[in-house]
């Protein structure tokens, strides 16, 4: 086993998150609310990292809008590992802003990259799989961990497992053949079915050079506008720069950019009781129930004949003959939909936009 001296978390915070409308709004998204217990998701996504990653050694990529949210909500973090893009461009820039920082204080660093807004259940699982993923990366190799699936999910884009390649710390490490696009619900029961397929997590671990080895090769463009910023780093033409830099660079995914393209990737599949929390229904999922099945956050509500319903208000709720219902109200908003709808939401949401009802966003 390595050491975790030069071991870095880069967690994702800039997400706008539309997905859980009304109570996510572009001023406060999903990862700064308190969806599941008393803790904010980004507080979760903090503090389950120790004791692998002290303070110093976990940095955070957010917008300008979320910075002193996300500095107040995580005080032990040093103020200057809240790092700020102008505006977000994607997870590729993010990531490669993330790596400019770390490789200036470890050269020789190993990166994970998080995201804030991710349930994990098994905690002391995950952070042991963290620590056999930089052992992995520590010998050259892009590292991803593949979530097992547990139904043919068509939210998801896929990983396919190629050879095995033995195990380090009690995990199995494969080859990875390709990253899948979100696949029909036929295609993602024969995925299911065949064993071969994880579900793309988006968490990754590597070495700072291996990654921007890679943006070399497969993003020349955007490593020259990362490499302006990293030559102004640590000094007063920093802030400038970055500001000057960071609209003209191309707005991307990292698996777009990065991953669908790279060479020698493994992946290390795993259950830890992993949920994106991509739509309300999720929170039915991961939050714990009364005997009827239903979830509540907030006020308690006062329910007759009600079952798998999620409840999340400020105000008493009475209801009366629902089942499988999302209930979400707010003090400018409420939404009511079937459980099975609650994907929908993004729709809404464009709708808004479309409609330029932008105060309800």
């Amino acid at each position: 086993m390595g050491t975790n001296d030069n071991f870095y978390a880069l967690i994702m915070a800039g997400g706008g998150g539309t997905r859980l409308w009304p109570m996510s709004r572009q001023a406060r998204p999903k990862q700064v609310l308190p969806l599941v217990g008393e803790r904010t998701m980004f507080e979760i996504a903090v503090a389950r990292l120790e004791p692998l990653f002290p303070p110093e050694r976990i940095l955070v990529v957010t917008v300008g809008s979320m910075a002193a949210e996300l500095r107040a909500q995580a005080p032990d973090l040093p103020p200057e590992n809240i790092i700020v893009e102008p505006v977000g461009r994607n997870t590729a820039p993010a990531i490669g802003l993330g790596a400019l920082h770390v490789g200036a204080r470890d050269p020789a660093a190993i990166m994970v990259v998080l995201t804030a807004d991710h349930y994990i259940a098994d905690t002391e699982k995950f952070r042991g799989v963290l620590a056999a993923a930089r052992d992995v990366a520590a010998e050259g190799h892009i590292v991803t961990l593949g979530i097992t699936p547990d139904h043919p999910s068509t939210g998801y884009g896929y990983i396919e497992t190629g050879a095995a390649k033995g195990a380090v710390g009690g995990f199995e490490v494969f080859e990875v053949t390709a990253f899948v696009e979100k696949p029909d619900l036929a295609t993602a029961q024969v995925y299911l079915d065949g064993g071969r397929h994880s579900w793309n997590s988006g968490m990754f671990v590597w070495r700072v050079e291996r990654l921007m080895a890679e943006f070399e090769r497969q993003q020349p463009a955007m490593l020259r506008h990362l490499e302006r910023v990293g030559a102004a780093l640590g000094s007063d033409a920093y802030e400038a720069t970055l500001a000057e830099t960071w609209p003209r660079i191309e707005r991307i995914s990292v698996d777009y950019a990065i991953m669908e393209g790279a060479e020698d990737v493994r992946v290390i599949p795993l259950d830890i009781g992993w949920n994106d929390v991509g739509s309300w229904a999720a929170l039915l999922e991961v939050n714990e129930a009364d005997a009827q099945g239903n979830v509540v956050l907030g006020k308690e509500p006062l329910c007759l004949d009600t079952h798998n319903t999620l409840i999340a208000s400020n105000k008493l709720v009475a209801t009366i003959g629902l089942e499988d219902i999302v209930i979400i109200d707010t003090d400018d908003a409420l939404l009511v939909c079937k459980r099975e709808h609650a994907q929908n939401v993004r729709e809404l949401v464009e709708r808004l936009k479309n409609d330029n009802r932008e105060r309800y966003l």
